[in-house]
């Protein structure tokens, strides 16, 4: 079981426990609760009402547990729920009945006498009562609550209620998120009491987490964050020297800073706990000296006035980031540090970094991920390479695709958030036009397309156990089952922003889903074909010189069909990968849509026994690395539709007669020095491919001859049918087919 996995199974089995006996919450009393955000991978909400605001949640933080009610009345408005919580907080299997109430909500202690509990009212909180849970409001923390944090931290149990949006009004420049004292601890553990009001209504007590696109949007307008930013910043000027990434903004408290025209962000910040994150994608850019004016704002906003030590960890940095005004040394990792410096490629105190953040810190991170990528090919990005394992949980990822250099406007602080592009906003818009019917504008339409791509990326994180992951994929499922896939073709594409933004999300969802099997009639409308054959034995003989080469197997898996293939030990984690599919062009980039945009996969061949599908189908291949040789191995498929498949040397022309009637779609014409891979239908009449390997054997020693090189090339070209393509075209007679070259 995934770590992933495993953080959802425990979210599930704390909120059964919280919720054990009740029916209902019936919050329509006097008190007005404040409207909870969530961040991060461990909280998740206990309340939702029918606007999608959290108005109760729970969360871990190290060994510890927290809940977190939006009004202080519900510590004694719920007595049951009250009861449920400090034993969920105690701790399984923890003896310590210990429980400390802080003396301004002294009537929950009256509520909690029984046996199970040893309840003791004080008048601050102090581990040194050997407390196993303590409840206090949201207004008697203190201001420095380290102690508190710390007994979290390390396993105890806190129970903390309140609202913020008086103090808000009370406080108007202050930031709510981070100076309102119970946010001190609860947002410690990824839950800020915010001054937006909660709508008090009766709630049923569901028997899983409560969940609602509603809930989808952003947790801040950050008009102050980028006032303060940007501050003396007109533009940011990218250097041609320097390829940076594109970063994905996925928390709600995470935001852009520095976007391409087309909203593709390079400069982010985010909320993390206590403390601040901001990332730039590429490390170089923290020593342009024209961006020093924005670092000095940057250094100041992560530093929150604490007016510490800058760490940093990239010598060119520390001559700009000196120009703050703020101490600024060489160094490692520190926990003394009020702001740490480092590049995405930093492999050590991964933890500990995220954990400084939460406590207060401020982290500057800088690097690409686009390098790594396109050398650790199989791998992903999202979830393997180091800066994500930073940064995921922050709510921000490095992708691998790229930004050009250039010089880029910097935002209008004041600017709202529907007249730029937010991952999160455009979401939580674009559900309420699938579901409700909200009209969206020309801007939002415009960005539909980049949003396709976002949520692909943003499913790829493989956040199983964060709730957001989780409601974001259900909150898609739902848009997909409502919509419906279209279904295109050459004479019926995608045109429009909408239907170009479904189609590319069909296979992610499909992929990452939990009941595929419940989505598939809303995506696939042909009833696929069956296998024909089992247990399926291919002997596997190759030669690979410097690049790497596809080996045919005639199989092919129908849409949303799976297989098991076994493999032999030789290639197990040796850069070997199974390939379903042959059209390998990605047309996310393309206006007009006449197939989905990605519709193969790979899956690196890691075990004996591997699993694999495609939502869309495809042939089947095996994948060798370069510089590879290997005679005699057998590949088990457990189940597979045969196709026409011809290679030459190999197939006779009896073999031929029958193999031309095999089910598959796809058919497969392996010569001496090319692959052609075409439609079934083009050969079930070919009586004689021997004649058309002559054909293409003499073209391609013609090739050869021009170029001057051996007649036997080092890998066999491939020519593939596809209904469009990413760039150019050729034509095959007497058929007018495109094709793609994959070499």
């Amino acid at each position: 079981m995934s770590s992933n996995q495993s953080f959802k199974n425990q979210h599930e089995e704390a909120y059964a426990s919280l919720m054990k006996g009740l029916k209902e919450l019936d919050l329509q009393g006097p008190y007005v609760p404040s409207d909870l955000v969530l961040i991060g991978d461990h909280a998740f909400p206990v309340a939702m009402n029918s606007r999608g605001q959290v108005l109760m949640a729970a969360s871990l933080y190290g060994s510890g547990r927290i809940v977190v009610l939006g009004h202080e009345g519900y510590l004694t408005t719920f007595p049951a729920l009250v009861e449920n919580a400090v034993t969920w907080l105690r701790g399984d299997g923890s003896d310590n009945l210990s429980v400390r109430v802080h003396r301004k909500v002294s009537a929950v202690a009256d509520n909690l006498q029984k046996p199970s509990f040893q309840v003791e009212v004080v008048g601050a909180f102090s581990d040194r009562l050997g407390v196993g849970v303590y409840v206090t409001d949201a207004y008697s923390v203190g201001s420095d609550p380290t102690e508190l944090v710390a007994f979290l931290k390390a396993g105890g149990g806190v129970l903390i209620a309140g609202q913020a949006w008086h103090w808000a009004a009370t406080h108007p420049k202050e930031n709510t998120l981070h100076q309102f004292d119970g946010n001190k601890v609860a947002g410690v553990a990824g839950i800020y009491f915010t001054e937006r009001y909660g709508e008090a209504e009766n709630l049923p007590v569901y028997p899983q987490i409560p969940s609602s696109w509603k809930s989808l949007a952003t947790g801040r307008d950050f008009k102050d964050d980028l006032g303060f930013l940007l501050q003396g910043v007109s533009e940011f000027n990218l250097p041609s020297e320097y390829l940076c990434s594109e970063v994905l903004v996925h928390s709600p408290l995470a935001f852009p800073i520095g976007t391409t025209e087309d909203g593709r962000p390079f400069l982010a910040g985010a909320y993390y706990g206590r403390g601040r994150v901001l990332v730039v994608t590429h490390e170089r850019c923290l020593e342009v000296e024209s961006m020093a004016p924005f670092w000095r704002n940057a250094i100041h906003w992560l530093d929150e006035g604490r007016r510490g030590v800058v760490g940093v960890m990239v010598d060119p940095a520390l001559k700009v980031l000196s120009e703050s005004g703020l101490k600024c040394e060489k160094t490692n990792f520190r926990k003394d540090l009020s702001v740490f410096v480092c590049t995405a490629y930093i492999t050590e105190h991964l933890e500990e970094i995220q954990n400084f953040v939460a406590e207060g810190g401020g982290l500057l991170i800088g690097g690409h991920a686009w390098y790594w990528a396109q050398t650790h090919a199989g791998q992903n990005p999202l979830t393997d390479f180091s800066g994500n394992k930073i940064l995921n949980q922050m709510g921000l990822s490095l992708l691998g695709e790229t930004i050009r250099a250039g010089t880029y406007k910097a935002f209008v602080p004041s600017w709202p958030i529907k007249d730029t592009y937010h991952f999160r906003h455009l979401l939580h818009r674009f559900a309420a036009h699938v579901t409700t019917g909200v009209e969206l504008s020309k801007h939002e339409e415009g960005c539909l397309k980049k949003l396709g791509n976002d949520c692909d990326a943003y499913l790829r994180t493989k956040a199983r156990g964060c709730f957001y992951y989780t409601q974001v994929l259900a909150a898609l499922t739902d848009m997909l089952k409502r919509s419906g896939l279209p279904q295109v073709s050459d004479s019926c594409p995608a045109k429009t922003p909408k239907d170009h933004l479904l189609l590319s999300l069909g296979s992610p969802v499909y992929e990452f889903c939990l009941n595929p099997e419940a989505l598939l009639p809303y995506l696939i409308k042909d009833r696929p074909l069956m296998p024909d054959v089992y247990n399926h034995r291919l002997k596997i003989d190759v030669t690979t010189a410097d690049g790497e080469e596809w080996i045919s197997t005639g199989l092919y898996l129908s849409p949303c069909m799976s297989t098991y293939m076994v493999m032999p030990t030789e290639i197990i984690n040796k850069e070997w990968k199974i390939q379903i599919g042959c059209q390998t062009d990605d047309l996310h980039d393309k206006d007009e849509l006449k197939r989905p945009p990605r519709v193969h996969e790979r899956f690196p061949v890691t075990s004996e026994m591997m699993h694999v599908s495609n939502l869309w189908g495809g042939l089947i291949y095996l994948v060798a690395p370069p510089n590879t040789q290997v005679k005699g191995l057998e590949i088990i498929v457990q189940k597979a539709v045969t196709v026409p498949y011809y290679k030459s040397g190999a197939t006779t022309a009896a073999e031929w007669l029958t193999l031309r009637t095999a089910p598959g779609p796809w058919t497969e014409l392996e010569f001496e020095n090319i692959v052609l891979t075409v439609p079934s239908h083009v050969v079930r009449g070919l009586e004689h491919p021997e004649e058309v390997a002559a054909l293409w054997d003499e073209i391609m020693r013609a090739i050869a001859d021009l170029a001057a090189k051996s007649h036997k090339f080092p890998h066999k070209e491939r020519f593939v049918t596809d209904v469009q393509i990413s760039a150019g075209k050729c034509t095959l007679t007497p058929k007018d087919m495109k094709l793609v070259p994959t070499h």
